[in-house]
């Protein structure tokens, strides 16, 4: 069992290099392929991570369902292939639109995350779930780590060279699934494939009216869109309040995606064991919210470079949530729950790049009448202190 975990592993943090890979070189690809300014480039980012999200929310309700139908196995291989595939042409782009063509093809790959967390779940007793998906969130963690460290350093040998490394691990992880991936979508948890359920808006009202579900779909919502104001605007905000270079835009999101990886692999087994799944997730709300107001607000890269991995300490809201919603749902329909939080993660990286990059750039153009780069980061306090208190207004079982 330990390969095929691996794999599982393996591939969720591909899917967050996705992401990660391409934010420290994003800001001089977009110039140097379409001009313009650092704002300009700023909203052409957020166009590109959008169209990204959009895919993510489309298909991942449907790779969902095909995994519960088809298995694990196939969906994930297939799609390993199709990444790769996708790497090399965002690689050799020499246009904005065919930059955003391979966003468009990414997002769908990246949907296979649904498919992973099924499996995790497939695999899971019902007390040991939400510690199982800290392990997909610590190698999402790595991930975000090594992506912008292959960013920034293979980004100094040009702009392209960070996506030849992706599509090679992406291939390579695709032989290595081929020959240790056992099936785990047994006759008795097979579900028959329902187009009605295999889109986002059939699996949310299915899922919507299963008791206490909806509410903490509109948490994870409200956090998920939080929580992206840092793939969103990171890059451009220490640009302009700090001055950072690609390299050191690298090594910050290199010491979140540590910190992420430690509280989500190790640390959180002890904090559900201390606080059981209700009060981490208060914990790491507050936690949140503190962390936001701290770095919108900071003015030296030397404090912001120590609030960066203590900012990670409330990454375990996801998976403890995660835990709690897995537990609500039979089994032959983990698939479709785990698609639809898929897709409520890219709802979110749908609106919040637009919301947080058009915040961003209005407050930081040459004729802004407040000068606020950490303004988005207000914004996503709010929004945490919004999503605790629809928590526990909903007061969902403890485990």
């Amino acid at each position: 069992m330990r390969l095929p975990i691996l794999f599982i592993l393996v591939t969720v943090m591909l899917d967050a290099m996705g992401v990660g890979l391409i934010m420290p070189v994003m800001p001089d690809l977009i110039r140097e392929v379409q001009g313009g300014t650092l704002a300009s480039a700023a909203l052409w980012g957020g166009v590109l991570s959008t169209s990204f999200a959009v895919m993510q929310f489309l298909f991942a309700p449907l790779v969902g369902a095909l995994s519960d139908r088809f298995g694990r196995r196939p969906v994930l291989l297939i799609s390993l292939v199709a990444m790769a595939l996708d790497y090399v042409v965002m690689a050799v782009a020499g246009s904005i639109w065919l930059l955003l063509a391979g966003r468009i093809v990414g997002g769908i790959t990246a949907a296979t995350g649904a498919t992973a967390a099924a499996y995790m779940a497939d695999i899971s007793r019902s007390e040991d779930k939400s510690a199982n998906f800290g392990l997909l969130g610590a190698a999402f963690g790595i991930g975000f780590v090594a992506g912008p460290m292959i960013g920034g350093l293979l980004g100094e040998y040009g702009t392209r060279a960070p996506f030849y490394a992706a599509a090679a691990l992406a291939a390579l992880n695709g032989v290595f699934g081929y020959f240790v991936l056992r099936e785990t979508v047994t006759p008795r948890i097979r579900r028959a494939f329902e187009w009605r359920r295999a889109n986002p808006f059939g699996a949310f009202r299915h899922l919507a009216r299963l008791p206490g579900i909806a509410p903490l779909l509109t948490v994870y919502l409200i956090y998920q869109v939080a929580f992206h104001v840092y793939p969103s605007i990171w890059s451009y905000f220490t640009q302009a309040r700090f001055g950072w270079s690609a390299q050191t835009i690298g090594l910050s999101l290199g010491l979140f995606g540590i910190m992420m990886a430690i509280v989500q692999g190790g640390m959180i087994r002890l904090i559900l064991r201390v606080l059981g799944d209700r009060k981490t997730v208060i914990y790491g709300h507050f936690f949140d919210i503190a962390a936001f107001a701290a770095i919108a607000v900071v003015t030296s890269g030397t404090i912001a470079l120590i609030l960066v991995p203590l900012a990670a300490l409330g990454a375990v809201i996801t998976p403890a949530l995660q835990g709690i919603m897995s537990r609500m749902v039979s089994d032959d329909a983990q698939g479709e729950l785990q698609g639809v939080l898929v897709s409520v993660n890219a709802l979110a990286m749908i609106l919040s790049p637009l919301v947080m990059t058009g915040m961003f750039a209005a407050f930081t153009r040459p004729d802004a009448a407040i000068y606020f780069p950490g303004a988005p980061f207000l914004l996503s306090m709010v929004l945490i202190a919004i999503g605790v208190t629809v928590f526990i207004r909903a007061r969902p079982a403890e485990h």
